[in-house]
Formats: structure tokens, C-alpha cells, sequence
């Protein structure tokens, strides 16, 4: 695996490093040691898969709160998408940034989001499903979300959703959330 830090503390970009032959191709996609080595959550407690059957379906921005929070290895295996983080963690240099990213079912490429972020996306194509391992398992108590269009992230998604939930839509904005926290507004 090839491991790129980004502009967002703690999270890494990771594509697969193929050994190809006539057959195909062959590439480890995760891997404890090299998680570790390179300073990340290597515990994986769950995995799930999410499948979104038209174009420019919007999921999130989703978090755990603490002491639930989750970091997550996101990876598209069919389609495409505009996958997004947002740094939550308060004493963090990239605080409030976000990052967005496009994940394929052809390049293979993955996202580590850390815990302390939101994550969401929006799907490029239709039939697009996406498999993330999480380092924690989901607590319903815990699970909590931004709004997706919040002026405070700025987020320039692709397009404007063409499908998401009532939940999604609902989620309060950061200002909102923030209100533990009014000196980082």
C-alpha cells in the first residue's frame, strides 16, 4: 500500500500498491503493521457496505461522538464518489477544514478518516457502492451528523443531491454544534 498524508491531520490517502500478472492483479488492502508503522488506527470491529442505486445520492456529514468516535477506511468498490471529511477535533491544526476526494472503483484507491472527523459523499455514478471498516462499533446514543450544505465547511459538492434522507437534510449546522465550543467559530 502507498500512503499519502493529506492537509488534514491524521488522515491519509492509500492506494494499492497491484502486482499484476496475466491472470490480473493481486494487492493487499489492509494491513495491521503497515496501519501502525505509519501512525494510524489499525483496529477494524466492524465493516459495513452501502449501496446507492442513482447518480448524486448524498450521504452525511456522519460522526460518533465521544468516547464512541470512530475512524474509518473507506474504499468505493463499484462507481464512484465525492467522498468528504471534516476535522472536528477542536485542538487540531485543521479544525473545521475539509477535504474532499474522488474514490473509484477502477483506480482502488482509499480514504482513512480519523476519528474526530464527519464524513460523507455524494455518488458520481448510479449503482455505487462503497465499504468502509470501522475501528468502532455503531452506537446509535452516539451517532451524530452535520448538515451537508453548512456555509461554515463551504463544501463545493459536485452537484446538488438528487437523493437524500429526511435525517441528512436535518442535521444541524455547525454554529450549532459548536456552541460547546464559541471560540472556534
Amino acid at each position: 500500500m502507498i500512503f499519502k498524508e493529506t492537509e488534514l491531520a491524521g488522515a491519509c490517502l492509500i492506494e494499492l500498491e497491484e502486482l499484476h500478472d496475466d491472470r490480473g492483479f493481486f494487492a493487499r488492502s489492509w494491513c495491521q503493521r503497515e496501519f501502525e508503522s505509519h501512525g494510524l488506527n489499525p483496529r477494524v470491529v466492524q465493516c459495513n457496505v452501502s449501496f446507492s442505486a442513482r447518480k448524486g445520492t448524498l450521504r452525511g456529514l456522519h460522526y460518533q461522538s465521544p468516547p464512541r468516535e470512530e475512524a474509518k477506511l473507506v474504499r468505493c468498490t463499484a462507481g464512484s464518489i465525492y467522498d468528504v471529511i471534516v476535522d472536528l477535533r477542536p485542538a487540531s491544526p485543521s479544525f473545521k477544514r475539509h477535504l474532499g476526494v474522488i474514490l473509484t472503483a477502477t483506480e482502488h484507491n482509499m480514504l482513512y478518516v480519523p476519528e474526530g472527523f464527519a464524513h460523507g459523499f455524494q455518488t458520481l455514478e448510479d449503482n455505487t457502492e462503497v465499504f468502509y471498516q470501522m475501528s468502532e462499533f455503531y452506537v446509535a446514543e452516539a451517532s451524530r451528523g452535520l448538515r451537508w450544505n453548512d456555509p461554515a465547511f463551504a463544501i463545493q459538492w459536485p452537484s446538488p443531491p438528487t437523493v437524500i434522507s429526511e435525517r441528512d437534510q436535518n442535521h444541524p449546522d455547525f454554529a450549532t454544534w459548536c456552541g460547546l465550543c464559541p471560540s472556534a467559530v
